[in-house]
């Protein structure tokens, strides 16, 4: 799980289309059998119904942060309570995604300020924050279910900046109350998946049952 709060020194970036991204975390969600909801994943507090969950929910966030459409959805915290699924959400995750992308279309959405998780922080950075939940939390289901990844590249481009950002901007986090767990160490010539993943606190070669 990451944090929207994000360090002192993030950065923005300039609008990107999170379509091509939101369509691939879709079709991995469209994947998952009813018998994979209870396995682990590699937030190690979620299994994949709550990692389903948590999508499910910073979509609704982020769509309304895009929109600027603020209340109960942008004001609270992600980490206030463990993140479940409603009984509809096979039909629900995909139009709440699809919702997501078009409200970030918008390029009014990346300029000014607005709110995710009850934190104000600029559009640019919170677009950059739903770009880094995308690719991290589409990575995370990949993993935890078997599947292929290949994260849509100006997305993942996106995510690995605003991390590398983070982490420069809080060098000594410990893991306990930082914006993410403690980098794990990544070789400098390793794909760009791999270093993103490394620099969100996870290790690329996480597997099932490892």
């Amino acid at each position: 799980m990451t944090d929207p709060t994000p360090p002192p020194t993030a950065t923005a970036i300039p609008t990107l289309d999170l379509g091509p991204q939101v369509r691939i975390v879709a079709r991995l969600a469209q994947d998952v059998t009813d018998e994979q909801l209870t396995d682990g994943t590699p937030c190690p507090e979620y299994e994949v119904r709550h990692l389903l969950g948590h999508l499910a929910g910073l979509c609704v966030a982020f769509r309304d942060a895009g929109r600027r459409n603020f209340g109960a959805t942008t004001d609270t915290s992600p980490d206030a309570a463990l993140p479940d699924l409603d009984p509809g959400w096979r039909e629900d995750l995909p139009v709440v995604l699809g919702e997501l992308a078009e409200a970030w279309r918008d390029p009014g959405a990346w300029t000014g300020t607005t709110r995710a998780g009850g934190v104000d922080l600029p559009g640019g950075v919170a677009g950059a924050v739903a770009a880094d939940e995308l690719v991290i939390h589409g990575w995370d289901l990949a993993r935890a279910t078997g599947r292929d990844y290949a994260p849509d590249p100006a997305a993942l481009e996106a995510a690995h900046a605003f991390l590398l950002a983070a982490a420069a901007a809080e060098p000594g986090r410990d893991g306990g109350e930082g914006v993410f767990g403690p980098v794990v160490p990544v070789p400098p010539d390793a794909p760009l998946l791999d270093r993103t993943v490394g620099l969100s606190g996870r290790d690329p070669g996480w597997a099932p049952g490892v």
